[in-house]
């Protein structure tokens, strides 16, 4: 039994669902702490390929999950910044290629274990909004608000070749499209912590939602569960 005064807010769900966007504004509007956990994970994906250890090299990449810093800081536009051995490398981590790597390191159970802790010492006093793929089902199984966004894969991959390319890239939309379908698969059929919904977890589709109009709906949530 938590004896926590304030929520710990389980964002989940697959990439291009508006997670990140949507769990900082929301995050904002509370006045709670955001905290990234997919972050964690392209944060050590861009290291292992920075030292070229291999995405598949589950002992060196769960001890080097060990013997690296990893923290992050509130950013002047509101969004958490990842720090690694105290380097900002938010920007760094946002690629399509980083991303993939970020799912393949997510499969190994060691690397798994070796920032639970960490996520879970961030997120234990609460008043937290926390988001991931499997934050309501294997980080805070006991969160009080337990959330998971999707939307259609063509919607998510419209989304992620805006982002993109707002930030200088060149991609193609089906690429961008097979690599969510693909991401989606590999996610919800790993052996450790699939992508799935917690099963007291409240779905909610985006896809026909604007970010404002998502960002109520989880206020709505949150404080008729624990209302001001």
């Amino acid at each position: 039994m938590t004896t926590r005064t304030k929520p710990v807010i389980a964002i989940d769900g697959p990439a291009g669902a508006g997670k990140s966007t949507i769990s900082r504004l929301l995050a904002h509007r509370l006045g709670y702490v955001l905290v990234d956990t997919g972050a964690l994970y392209r944060g050590l994906a861009l290291l292992a390929k920075k030292e070229d250890v291999s995405w598949d090299d589950e002992a060196t990449l769960a001890q080097l999950c060990r013997d690296t810093k990893f923290h992050f800081e509130p950013g002047e536009d509101g969004r958490s910044r990842l720090f690694i051995d105290d380097r900002d490398r938010s920007d760094a981590i946002r690629t399509q290629s980083i991303s993939d790597g970020a799912s393949r390191v997510s499969r190994h159970p060691s690397v798994r274990g070796a920032l639970l802790t960490l996520q879970r010492h961030l997120g234990a006093n609460g008043a937290v909004v926390m988001e991931g793929r499997d934050i309501g089902t294997v980080v805070f199984p006991d969160a009080e608000v337990k959330v998971f966004l999707t939307a259609a894969p063509e919607v998510r991959a419209k989304r992620r070749v805006e982002e993109l390319e707002h930030m200088g890239q060149q991609v193609d939309f089906e690429d961008v499209l097979d690599t969510i379908r693909d991401r989606d698969r590999r996610d919800s059929m790993r052996a450790v912590a699939p992508l799935v919904p917690a099963r007291d977890a409240i779905l909610v589709d985006t896809s026909d939602l604007s970010i404002d109009q998502a960002v109520e709906r989880l206020e709505q949530i949150v404080r008729e569960r624990f209302p001001a």
